[in-house]
């Protein structure tokens, strides 16, 4: 029988990619997209991802480049300027069907985003100012 003194101990490491999944970050985005107008917490998106929420925070954060919240800000204002643009809807009906709960909110969002009111967004979308040769 070989007695040997020497113990080999195996080592396993589990390294995380700090990305979240492709099947998690189209989780995530679905369910914010799906409920855009009325808004979707941080833990019921890390929850249909099964991670915890800071957990999911910190990977989608790390997937995207920005917070669920900020994605989400995004998304909402990309709608808004779709709705002036292709609708006759009024600010205040395109404020909360983008989920802002109010006008002022979304002029707020917007202009932070856009670097302009949504009124002056939307005169601009449908009047260009011509260019001079």
């Amino acid at each position: 029988m070989n007695m040997d003194k020497s113990t080999v101990l195996a080592t396993l490491t589990l390294t995380s990619t700090g990305q979240l999944k492709p099947w998690q970050i189209r989780t995530a985005q679905q369910l914010m997209l799906d409920r855009l107008d009325t808004g979707i917490t941080v833990t019921e998106l890390a929850e249909a991802c099964a991670l915890s929420r800071s957990h999911f925070s910190r990977l989608f954060k790390e997937s995207t480049r920005m917070s669920p919240q900020q994605w989400l800000r995004e998304q909402r204002v990309m709608k808004s300027r779709e709705l002036m643009k292709d609708s006759t809807m009024l600010l205040t009906e395109i404020a909360l069907e983008c989920g802002f709960c109010d006008q002022a909110h979304f002029s707020r969002t917007f202009a932070k985003a856009e670097g302009m009111s949504p009124k002056a967004w939307k005169q601009q979308a449908i009047s260009p100012i011509p260019v001079a040769a």
